[in-house]
This record gives structure tokens, sequence and C-alpha cells, in this order.
């Protein structure tokens, strides 16, 4: 029988009750990440008991998790499986430092990458002048991209921001829309509206958009234009026929970054190959171009969705004799 290795872990300088969070789900993550270890709680101690490089590894996770929650004021149920990964790794020591770091904070929420496929992805934000986000939904693609947008019109790296996304029905037609113009673009921009109003005081938002300095517009108005000076968002790329991404690719200028955020696997298009899955056999390779492929690992939204991704990816794959639909031309 292997060794064993008894710990008892102090849980003070944070909220308990935030810390294990509702129902103790802090310790059902642990349990889940590390099946042969035994939890007890009692008042602000932690005692857990198993293998001894079992055991060893929660109790420095756990070390690393208390620091996050005194540097962040809670832990994610993403942040638990993160810190196991690390330090499981061997990159352990500072993974609290590393997760606590915020790419914007707005009334008092901090916005940052939470798995380490979105931390490689806003540093490739940094390093490359165009940035593509490509995966499943829930991964964190337009909302990363947002907030560094307005990181960097604050630090004044750029002097606006766009925001665009091709206006095409997502599976359902929504027929004849009465009002003006801006009327009946709405509805394809207004995920693009909410974003930004999350990342940015409310009533800052009117006043940049009044004028000009954050323009959220359809692909369609990119046209004949060069982008100087901007930060630049297409949303929903995959909904993109080959012409418009090439279109919107060339409208780049000087001081500029782009980034393009799609899912492969919700192409809208009735007939028309996707320019998203044209552009990523084409650029890929080429300097300063960077592609960021998430997966359901990367989800943070409800842990059931990385779920649901998987057995669509897993029917897709069986439906398709084995062949990945996302390699294929639509």
């Amino acid at each position: 029988m292997d060794p064993e290795l008894q710990r008892t872990i102090s849980l003070t300088g944070v909220d308990l009750a935030a810390f294990l969070g509702d129902r103790e789900q802090l310790i059902g993550q642990l349990e889940t990440e590390h099946p042969a270890v035994v939890f007890h709680v009692r008042g602000d101690l932690l005692t857990v008991r198993g293998p001894v490089d079992a055991v060893r590894d929660v109790e420095q996770g756990v070390g690393e998790m208390l620091e996050l929650a005194r540097r962040n004021g809670a832990v994610s149920r993403s942040d638990v499986k993160e810190v196991g990964r690390m330090v499981r790794e061997g990159n352990g020591p500072g993974a609290a430092q590393m997760l606590a770091e915020p790419i914007l904070t707005v009334r008092g929420r901090s916005v940052r990458p939470q798995t380490q496929g979105q931390r490689e992805y806003v540093r490739a934000m940094d390093d490359h002048t165009v940035v593509f986000g490509i995966g499943p939904a829930g991964t964190g693609k337009t909302y990363l991209a947002m907030a560094k947008a307005v990181q960097s019109l604050q630090r004044r790296e750029v002097s606006k921001i766009i925001l665009t996304r091709p206006a095409v029905e997502a599976g359902e037609h929504l027929g004849y829309l009465p009002g003006t113009l801006e009327d009946k673009i709405d509805p394809y921009l207004r995920p693009l509206f909410d974003a930004v109003g999350a990342m940015m005081e409310p009533d800052l938002v009117p006043r940049l958009m009044a004028s000009g300095t954050i323009e959220v517009a359809p692909l369609a108005y990119m046209r004949g234009r060069t982008l100087n000076e901007s930060f630049v968002v297409l949303d929903e790329a995959q909904n993109t026929t080959p012409e418009q991404m090439k279109m919107f690719l060339t409208r780049l200028g000087y001081g500029s970054k782009m980034v393009v955020t799609g899912d492969l696997t919700q192409v809208d298009l009735p007939h028309k190959s996707s320019g998203l899955r044209q552009v990523s056999r084409i650029l890929r390779g080429v300097e300063d171009i960077h592609f960021s492929d998430l997966t359901a690992d990367d989800i943070v939204r409800h842990s059931l969705v990385g779920r649901i991704v998987d057995a669509y990816d897993t029917y897709d794959a069986r439906s398709s004799g084995g062949h990945d639909p996302r390699s294929a031309d639509a």
C-alpha cells in the first residue's frame, strides 16, 4: 500500500463562505481533481489525507488559491482547474499572481483570462498586429478582445475602437424590420453594444460613441476605408464570405491592431463558403499574424456548456465518418 500523508491547511485571511462557495463547491471541485485524496473542513481548517504526492499537490494548490482569493475576493471553478493544471506541470509557485493579473477593472470587477488558452490569446494580442481567436461559444473570444481594445484606448495606444460583425441571421429569418437604418441593423450589433457597455462606465460609452472614439458598425461599412490608429474587432467572422474577409483585412492601417473572432461550428451562411475557414488555411504562418485555437477546455461559462460542445463535436465527427467538419470548406 502506498504511503499516505495528512496535512491541515489554515483557511484564514479570506471570506471563508465565498472561498468555499455554495455547498462547499470548492471542495467538490478539488475532490473531482484529486479523487484519491480525502478532504474535511472544520471551521477554518482544511484537512487533506491521501497519497503523498497528491496531498503535496493539493497543499500547494490550495495555498495558491488562498492567495488568489485574497487578491480577487473569490475563486472560480476554472481557477481551481487552472491552478491544479499548473501545479501538475510544475508551475504552481506564482500561479496566483499570474491568474490574478487583470486586463481591466470595471466597477470593482476584474476582467482577466482564466485558462491557459485564454492567457495565450491575450498575450498574442499584445505581440501581434492581427490575431484570430477561433473556438466554441463561451471561450471568451469576443469578451477578451473587447477588454484589450478598451485597455489599448485607455493607454492611448490607439485613438479609437471599431467593432464590427457581418449582418447575417443566425439560422432564422427575421423578416422585414421597420424603422431607420440604425433600427434595422441594431439587432445584429446589439451583442457588441452590450459587450462594450460591460467594459466601461455606462455614462462614458454614449459620449465616446457620439465623438466617434467608439464605432459599432456592420462589416459592409468597412469597405473603402483605411483604419489607422484603431483597435478593430471583427466578431462572428465565421459568417463572412471569403471576399468580405479579404476586404476587411486589407483595411488595416498604421498603428492599428485587428482581432478576428469566430466559431467554425456555427456558420450561418447559406450555400457559401466561410471566409474564416478559408483564411485559416491561407494566412497561418504569415509573420505578425497569430491564430489562437481555443477549445472546450477554455469555456468559462457553466461547466455544462463544455460538455455540450464536446457532445456536438463527437456527433459531428461520427456523422462525417471521423472527419472534422471544421477543417472542410462550407
